[in-house]
């Protein structure tokens, strides 16, 4: 019986349960915030910093990626990055436990799937982006809602068991998710690969820094990350806490529509995206986006809040993957290199976003100070400061709206000083 001949098609499907395995490493954690509250007294500062420590982590190994990948190679990484996803989601479930502090336990077990996370966000769009494809733009979004499709999966599938089994038996989901990685380790070991740039043509960190747009680049990445990630984390939490909605509704219809619409968005452009330009989507969604945010913490009334909190899923599904795909179109040559430095800079934006929003929420619920619109109404501290830590992230959607009537991809200028070469 011979073996099995792996093609580049099952190349593109070990790098959509890469970004599934993404999604798990992000979004199974906040899930449990009120868990982590309840069992372990941790405030909600300390429930930031648990993101902050992820996505900090991602941005280190970021920039040790963008330096390195290319050098060991794309298999190796892949397989490292999976193996990693795999004892932290094991650690997450174990380490808090086995720890004297289980929060020191929950910190060890997000570092540990984060590096995982952070080679998977720099190699696998690379990896996509060179194989044989004829529209770049569609095949990176289509590539991208395997993100958001793994993220509703996660949220529907652990809402779900944590309902059947109960909250004492949390520690289960991640070492039940911990299989994924596991298996798609696997397919990595067999599966084709091609370099995005031949060795000894892709630009240097110089030459990319040369250029003003690139500065604009990483400036629209730090905004996608963090328009996605604050709503995406908070979300859960802010719809049992700040909106009064018990936690099996408010995670389904609040982080589980949002990842449900973000897949819709990017499926759509995948199939469609050679008909729609892409800097336009993009400052559209950026207006949606500081809509959503604004409805979301000015509305009274909840379900109207937990809609807009979910159609900022739609909002921000095409930014990260856009600019994605706008950078690699303007820089060709970027290679490995480029997708590095975009991928920290998206962190960056993950991990601020989010911690800012604790932050603000955790002053307003000890100072007591907040708007004057919610001190005359029927919310408390916690409600207000939750709504008040969300009302400071709608700064990143409106700079990402600003940046993109900035950007512009003036190719010729780059034609003359070799890019495209």
């Amino acid at each position: 019986m011979s073996k099995k001949q792996y093609t580049y098609r099952n190349t593109t499907y070990s790098c959509y349960r890469g970004y599934i395995t993404q999604a798990i490493i992000n979004n199974l954690a906040p899930l449990l915030f009120i868990i982590f509250q309840t069992n372990y007294e941790i405030s909600y500062a300390r429930l930031g910093q648990l993101v902050l420590a992820n996505f900090a982590t991602q941005l280190l190994t970021d920039v040790w990626a963008s330096r390195y990948a290319d050098h060991f190679g794309y298999r190796k990484c892949m397989v490292a990055a999976h193996a990693l996803c795999f004892i932290g989601l094991v650690g997450l479930g174990v380490l808090p436990f086995l720890m004297p502090s289980p929060y020191l336990g929950l910190v060890i077990a997000v570092m540990l799937y984060a590096i995982g996370g952070g080679l998977l966000e720099v190699i696998v769009s690379p990896i996509i982006e060179a194989l044989p494809n004829e529209n770049k733009e569609a095949s990176m979004s289509l590539l991208h809602s395997f993100y958001c499709w793994g993220q509703m999966l996660v949220v529907f599938v652990s809402t779900l068991l944590l309902w059947l089994i109960g909250r004492d038996l949390w520690f289960l989901l991640p070492i039940l998710w911990a299989f994924f990685p596991l298996y798609n380790m696997f397919q990595f070991l067999r599966v084709p690969l091609l370099p995005l740039v031949h060795e000894g043509h892709g630009m240097k960190l110089k030459e990319l820094f040369s250029f003003p747009m690139f500065y604009l680049a990483m400036l629209l990445m730090i905004c996608a990350g963090a328009s996605e990630l604050t709503m995406s984390q908070w979300s859960s939490i802010f719809a049992e806490k700040g909106l009064q909605i018990p936690k099996l509704f408010g995670d389904l219809l609040g982080p589980g529509l949002f990842a449900l619409l973000m897949a819709i968005g990017r499926t759509i452009y995948g199939y469609l995206g050679d008909r729609l330009p892409m800097k336009l989507c993009l400052f559209g969604s950026s207006i949606l986006c500081i809509v959503s945010y604004l409805v979301t913490v000015f509305s009274p009334y909840p379900i109207l809040s937990l809609f807009a909190c979910s159609l900022c899923g739609l909002s921000v599904s095409l930014m990260w993957p856009g600019t994605f795909s706008l950078a690699s179109a303007a820089f060709p040559r970027g290679g490995t290199l480029l997708f590095g430095i975009l991928a920290v800079c998206g962190d960056l934006g993950c991990s601020f976003g989010p911690w800012l929003a604790g932050k603000i929420s955790d002053y307003v619920q000890s100072s007591g100070r907040s708007l004057s619109l919610w001190m005359n109404s029927s919310l408390d501290y916690e409600q207000m400061g939750l709504r008040s830590g969300l009302l400071a992230a709608a700064i990143f959607p409106l700079l990402m709206a600003i940046s993109l009537l900035v950007f512009r991809r003036r190719k010729t200028r780059m034609q003359a000083r070799g890019n495209t070469k």
